[in-house]
């Protein structure tokens, strides 16, 4: 899995782009759509097509959002187009079909499977998920049992008959503890910039930011020091960190404000685009949005302005 991604050749910038999903043109974007309707009536289904949803006659809805986002991230371009679309629409259509996993897992078997994971909050409903951790503003944390095919965020409903939150909790951060590292990389330059990235196919790589003083230690054998590290979790596959030492800090975090902010873009499993500082698991945002919302800025408050100062102060490499 590459860190920053380089898009197949497709319709350039200069063709007209969809609406909804403005990496496709709006050509790519009507053959994705009829590719997803083929998919569904393959599988006994009829859908009416809309321009991010498809829905069927029953008014069962399914989005579009992270598939066109798999689709334009391939590397193989749209020829493999209806080979991912017709995979992906019959594994949400074999999950969907199939009894619930919390009704046919034994407790244990369930507790085993839990993880916790991180999602931008937008549209999570808090009636529904009542218990979910608010990490920073826009990113929480929910529990989630892992399946063969699929990733079930549980509700308060699903998570009451299993016992207590905190317990639950617990047991879930100590398999995500026991995840293998899948992949690790460093981004590094000549002007001091540098950060490491941990990758995989887990659904709950960037969740791993939640047990960070393990995986630091994991993948760079040193242990986060009281002034903790600068985070980025851009997309469900990826998470990167930088611990500060030094006045390497201010490199790292320009490097990471734009390497985050680009992997968060058109990419499946998008969480967040900013940059954070964590300190014991606590999350306070650096990076935002410009106000025309074409560029990136830093936001520093007074505690990190002093750590800024005294890093400064101390130099490169200083004890």
């Amino acid at each position: 899995m590459g860190l920053f991604r380089r898009g197949p050749r497709r319709d350039g910038d200069d063709v007209p782009r969809d609406e909804e999903f403005a990496f496709f043109s709006v050509g790519e974007a009507a053959r994705f759509r009829g590719q997803v309707r083929e998919a569904f009536a393959e599988q006994g289904l009829e859908v009416t097509v809309y321009s991010d949803v498809v829905t069927d006659s029953s008014g069962r809805q399914f989005g579009l959002g992270n598939l066109a986002a798999v689709c334009h991230n391939d590397d193989r371009g749209p020829r493999v187009w209806p080979e991912v679309v017709r995979g992906h629409v019959a594994t949400v259509l074999r999950t969907m079909d199939a009894p619930s996993a919390l009704d046919t897992l034994p407790p244990e078997q369930i507790r085993a499977q839990l993880y916790p994971r991180v999602i931008g909050s937008d549209g999570l409903d808090p009636q529904t998920f009542g218990y979910a951790r608010h990490l920073a503003p826009g990113l929480c944390e929910v529990l989630a049992l892992d399946l063969p095919e699929s990733v079930m965020m549980l509700t308060d409903e699903a998570l009451e008959p299993l016992g207590r939150i905190e317990e639950l909790r617990e047991r879930a951060m100590a398999n995500l503890r026991g995840l293998p590292v899948e992949g690790h990389e460093v981004v590094d330059d000549a002007g001091g910039m540098r950060f490491d990235v941990v990758v995989g196919d887990s659904f709950y790589t960037a969740s791993r930011v939640l047990a960070l003083d393990t995986l630091a230690h994991q993948v760079t054998g040193q242990h986060i020091t009281a002034d903790g590290a600068l985070v980025a979790l851009p997309f469900r596959h990826q998470v990167a960190f930088h611990v500060i030492r030094d006045a390497g800090i201010i490199p790292s975090l320009n490097g990471m404000a734009a390497f985050a902010a680009s992997g968060y873009a058109d990419t499946p499993g998008a969480i967040t685009p900013y940059v954070y500082w964590w300190r014991g698991g606590t999350f306070t945002q650096l990076s935002d949005r410009t106000e025309d919302g074409e560029g990136l800025r830093i936001v520093v408050d007074g505690d990190f302005q002093d750590l800024l100062e005294r890093l400064i102060g101390r130099g490169p490499g200083a004890d």
